[in-house]
């Protein structure tokens, strides 16, 4: 059965079990120790972290293991805005940072700081001159991830990092997803990583802060992990995760190049094997094993389900696949399509055949979605008025919009379809309905219940 998840999980590289094995008989003690065990376990510690800040491109002494990503993000944000209060409580995030950068900035929010979201493109990048216009006298800290993991846009960090240096300002990069590809260019200040985004074990993370940089650990003291991750390390996790991502930082550039073929072939089909597509994310700056498209008409959750069934392992950013029906925040600060929305992440090794068998499946399991939703072409008839008004209350993605398509031949090129919808999806899919399928959005209202969403039938 073909993953095709890894931005979410990547499997366990062989060279990391192999490490994680041997390392057990020889890590289970306290490196902090001088008998002999504990020495021993040092020697390992010792060794898993040069590895480590050699593929991050750090000094030894400015990386730290704490026990997950989110933790080292968490510990990263606090840790720097503490360090730096005497300059001010402003905070800068990009709109499209992993959930952990957003939960930093509402606490910091909550606790009376302030936070300043930098927008970005339809591909999901930021732009330098938008962190610039972000930064004030009172920054204290700014965050960019690396490359974005719902859509695989690499951003322009060393850029934004230049712009940050130039105002004193010091840069927090979450490299989750592009560690394992390589390291992150320009003048970054703090850097946070997660193991299992790369084939390492999970409850692995990698914290790396910058000599100069003004840093107050939060909560209780700890003499471990030069006070910045408290608690007893996992040493055969950690000795596992600096194996694998130095091999596979070995084979990154080889690899890069097979998947990206793989993965242009998905962007350049799909479109044509599957209609009303949207392939959201940059082109050519981005992720080599990374593509996401959205499909109109389509549950989202149900899609996922067909293609599990089918035998493929994919994720989504889709709000329908969430218990909170809200789109994605990465899509919604794009602004395209949500809906029917899939992220097919390649594993390291995935074959053509594989692909080309994901390929054959995708389109059977997007119309049969459809089918069962009652989606087909409208049939040709006569307008029946200038203007139509949709009651779409209480119908979620992608009903109102399946709604509209059904609705738009019933008024005349140049009349009005209005759908009034408490789904806060329609807000996205509704205008990226209009852009593909030739007709113009002009725009909301509120409703005593609900927005209202207007389209003026074009074609």
């Amino acid at each position: 059965m073909p993953y095709f998840d890894v931005a979410s999980a990547a499997p366990l590289h062989p060279v990391a079990r192999q490490a994680l094995h041997a390392s057990l008989d020889e890590g289970w003690a306290d490196p902090a120790r001088l008998y002999r065990e504990g020495r021993r376990a040092r020697l390992l510690l010792d060794a898993a972290r040069e590895a480590a800040a050699e593929a991050v491109g750090c000094r030894a002494d400015e990386l730290v293991f704490t026990p997950s990503g989110t933790h080292a993000v968490h510990a990263g944000v606090s840790g720097v805005l503490a360090g730096r209060r005497r300059i001010g409580d402003h905070l800068v995030v990009s709109a499209v940072e992993h959930s952990s950068v957003l939960h930093a900035a509402e606490a910091h929010a909550e606790r009376g700081g302030s936070v300043t979201e930098v927008p970005v493109d339809r591909f999901g990048a930021v732009t330098p001159a938008g962190y610039a216009q972000a930064l004030g006298t009172s920054t204290a800290l700014a965050c960019l991830q690396s490359a974005n993991h719902e859509v695989g846009t690499v951003q322009p960090v060393a850029e934004v990092a230049e712009v940050c240096r130039e105002a004193g300002v010091p840069l927090l990069v979450d490299a989750a997803q592009s560690l394992g590809w390589g390291p992150v260019e320009g003048a970054w200040s703090v850097l946070a990583a997660s193991a299992h985004k790369w084939g390492g074990p999970p409850g692995v993370g990698l914290l790396a802060v910058r000599k100069g940089v003004r840093f107050s650990p939060q909560g209780p003291a700890d003499e471990r992990e030069s006070g910045r991750s408290p608690g007893f390390v996992n040493l055969p996790a950690i000795v596992a995760a600096a194996a694998s991502l130095r091999a596979v930082r070995a084979e990154a550039e080889a690899e890069a190049a097979r998947l990206r073929i793989l993965v242009d072939r998905i962007r350049r089909r799909v479109v044509r094997l599957v209609p009303d597509v949207e392939v959201v994310g940059h082109p050519d700056v981005r992720l080599p094993h990374l593509v996401t498209f959205s499909c109109l008409y389509v549950d989202g959750e149900t899609l996922l389900h067909e293609l599990d069934r089918a035998g493929f392992s994919v994720n989504s950013g889709s709000s329908c696949t969430s218990s909170t029906l809200t789109p994605s925040h990465v899509l919604r600060a794009m602004g395209v399509l949500s809906e029917g929305n899939v992220r097919v992440s390649l594993p390291l090794g995935t074959s053509a055949e594989e692909v080309n068998a994901f390929l054959e499946v995708l389109p059977g399991a997007v119309a049969g979605v459809r089918e069962r939703l009652g989606v087909r072409e409208p049939a040709a008839v006569a307008p029946v008025a200038d203007s139509v008004e949709l009651d779409a209350l209480g119908l979620r993605c992608p009903q109102p919009v399946i709604e509209l398509a059904r609705a738009i031949t019933s008024v005349p090129v140049g009349g009005t379809v209005t759908v009034v919808s408490d789904d806060e999806v329609a807000r996205l899919d509704i205008p990226a309905w209009c852009g593909m399928r030739g007709h113009e959005y002009l725009g909301e209202s509120p409703r005593p219940t609900g927005v209202a969403y207007s389209v003026r039938r074009l074609v």
